[in-house]
């Protein structure tokens, strides 16, 4: 039963890590188009 809770605990964490880097790395390509965007189509 134990093991079973930590395991739980771990994919909880394993989730939540994998959630916050995707949503970090969307945050990024964001920026980079953004500022791609400003630099080259701001004649």
């Amino acid at each position: 039963m134990q093991s079973m809770m930590d395991g739980m605990m771990g994919g909880g964490m394993m989730w939540g890590i994998g959630f916050f880097w995707l949503l970090g790395l969307v945050v990024l390509v964001l920026a980079a188009g953004a500022l791609i965007k400003y630099l080259f189509f701001n004649q």
